[in-house]
């Protein structure tokens, strides 16, 4: 007689699993995340690698008679998509597409297809859209290659032996939130139901080196849906960055084994799709105010890339018992750290006044070298004194109210140069370090913010 199947409680967050039902889930302390699970053993009848490939089981191979030379990349057609994932698609990885809802996660997997359409065979799987819905966004986007396959099914099992059967050169899923065993008694969407799902494209992915892309939704917080390990399964996550709200999106490899983690891809959306943003730096300081109090440019490094960003500051008389602050696109921990260093250091007051910092563009910056940029231009609107058009600066200050020296000053240097910047504020420390003569921009070294700031209105 069959025993009874036991129910345990698994959180939705984090994959903490527990034999009784809490409130809080013991492991990630988020409230009302623990669903009832009925706890069975999977055993997927789709896990044998012994019929993919040879029909025979598995050999251990010596690493002396593997080749690296022999590993291939699929080109993207899109620079930036290129860049984030170290050069292209790597044959049978397992790629994890994630992002906030409507921010351009099904909107750049179908428009790749029309470049590797060309040559390659695309199956592309969809459990939220009918065939009829891809087509027409399709015919939005401009893409009509006769080697795009459509599979609208949600059962995993079955869309499996579609890949076997169709051997595409190429994969693409839809969500995997949607996806579904029909062995498991779970709801689709759940943790073991995800985790099975993800496990079943590996499997296949690598039995017959596929490569494999899937869209992954995010929970409230924005942080990936579904247990943790699923991060841990696929070779490369891929996150969207931005407001939906904004034109700009930035593509980040939170984890690439095939590439680094370093670099981001630029993206602007418009009606006809993602288009590359190549010059960052540019599009970013577009319509910039000129002679404006509150506004200063600083350089970040993303990756490989230095990028130019605006930070804008205001500081304004509060009408309330206690003053506000308010970051966008900057740590809120930080700016307060920055506001008491300026009040107790350098004589800036502002524990009676509001205090907003936004970074234009959607960009997030969370690089120490940014410090001084944000001090700048809250001290330019309390003293309502702009600073120069023509000027940038960039460097970390300590609680002791000096700048601390930053990397890469001479990539930074660079791009200030190439984009007209005739003045660069930086650390005094920073100064003997770069390596190359500059001719064209006037570099002026600062042991601390007043300084900088009395150099950066000049």
């Amino acid at each position: 007689m069959a025993g009874k199947r036991k129910s345990i409680y698994v959180c939705s967050e984090c994959g903490t699993t527990s034999p009784k039902w809490y409130g809080k889930c013991p492991g990630c302390g988020q409230w009302n995340t623990m669903n009832e699970e009925m706890m069975e053993s999977v055993s997927p009848k789709l896990s044998g690698v012994r019929s993919a490939r040879t029909g025979s089981l598995p050999r251990a191979v010596a690493l002396s008679e593997l080749s690296a030379s022999e590993e291939e990349r699929y080109h993207t057609g899109m620079g930036e998509l290129d860049r984030v994932l170290g050069g292209g698609i790597v044959k049978g990885s397992l790629i994890l597409v994630s992002g906030e809802p409507g921010i351009g996660k099904s909107t750049i997997l179908l428009q790749i297809c029309q470049h590797l359409g060309q040559t390659l065979k695309i199956l592309y799987v969809s459990g939220e859209e009918s065939g009829r819905q891809i087509k027409l966004r399709a015919a939005r986007l401009g893409v009509d290659s006769e080697n795009l396959y459509i599979l609208t099914e949600t059962d995993i099992q079955l869309i499996i032996e579609q890949i076997r059967e169709q051997k595409p050169d190429l994969v693409m899923i839809d969500s995997i939130q949607t996806m579904n065993f029909t062995d498991l008694s779970s709801s689709p969407g759940s943790v073991t139901q995800v985790r099975e799902c993800t496990n079943a494209v590996m499997r296949a992915a690598k039995a017959l080196e596929i490569p494999a892309l899937i869209v992954g939704h995010v929970n409230k917080d924005g942080a990936i849906a579904g247990p943790k390990v699923l991060e841990h399964i696929v070779d490369a996550v891929l996150y969207f960055e931005g407001d939906r709200q904004m034109s700009y999106r930035m593509l980040r490899a939170i984890k690439n084994r095939y590439g680094s983690t370093n670099e981001i891809g630029v993206f602007e959306m418009g009606e006809d799709g993602l288009h590359q943003v190549e010059n960052p730096s540019q599009a970013m300081l577009s319509g910039r105010p000129s002679h404006v109090a509150g506004t200063c440019v600083t350089c970040v490094i993303e990756g490989s890339r230095p990028i130019l960003a605006e930070i804008q500051g205001l500081a304004t008389t509060s009408g309330y018992g206690n003053p506000r602050r308010m970051a966008t696109g900057f740590d809120y921990n930080r700016m307060s750290l920055l506001l008491a260093v300026l009040e107790k250091r350098s004589g800036y007051f502002f524990s009676r006044l509001d205090a907003y910092v936004n970074v234009v563009g959607g960009l997030r910056l969370d690089e120490p070298a940014c410090d001084l940029a944000v001090a700048l231009s809250l001290i330019s609107s309390l003293k309502n004194k702009p600073i120069s058009d023509s000027t940038i600066a960039f460097g970390e200050i300590g609680l002791a109210g000096e700048l601390r020296s930053v990397t890469q000053i001479d990539a930074r240097i660079s791009e200030a140069k190439r984009l007209g910047f005739q003045t660069c504020v930086i650390p005094a420390h920073s100064l003997s370090r770069t390596r190359v003569k500059w001719d064209g921009i006037r570099l002026i070294g600062a042991k601390n913010v007043k300084e900088a700031f009395e150099a950066a209105i000049e």
